[in-house]
């Protein structure tokens, strides 16, 4: 498969997937983080802010890989 094709199926697959993950990080965040003390509440907010790479990182690799 092309680097061209691979980069626009990936594409579409991070997009689909920070459409899920976005509503259930805000709603979270929203329900049970909001009750947390400030400290807390800063390295949660963190964490969920980078959270959704690693499911990511294998899309973001296969896309990045040379043709073969």
């Amino acid at each position: 498969m092309a680097r061209r094709t691979r980069t626009l199926i990936g594409t579409i697959v991070i997009l689909a997937f920070v459409i899920i993950y976005a509503p259930l990080a805000m709603a979270l965040a929203d329900s049970r983080i909001a009750e947390a003390p400030a400290p807390v509440q800063t390295v949660l907010y963190c964490l969920l802010g980078i959270a959704w790479i690693f499911p990511l990182m294998p899309v973001i690799r296969w896309m990045e890989r040379p043709d073969a």
